[in-house]
């Protein structure tokens, strides 16, 4: 199961960043996560669309609009 859970859309720079530090932390600590598309479910579009990208870590919402990742890397260990 995904600890870390990234919101996004299509053609966010910030998604971008974001993708590429929880990318590069979770394959550091051998964590799973995964990307979830915005645009694809209205619920999470209007609840999201103006603090993507979101990050949850175990369920619980984490970051918005930056990922930190020395704050993420202190999440998962």
């Amino acid at each position: 199961m995904a600890r870390v859970t990234l919101y996004s859309k299509p053609g966010c720079h910030l998604c971008d960043d974001a993708r590429e530090i929880i990318a590069a932390v979770c394959a550091d600590l051998d964590v799973e996560w995964h990307e979830v598309d915005i645009e694809g479910d209205e619920e999470l579009y209007r609840r999201f669309w103006e603090q993507i990208p979101v990050t949850f870590v175990d369920g619980a919402q984490h970051d918005f609009w930056r990922v930190d990742e020395a704050r993420l890397r202190s999440a998962l260990t």
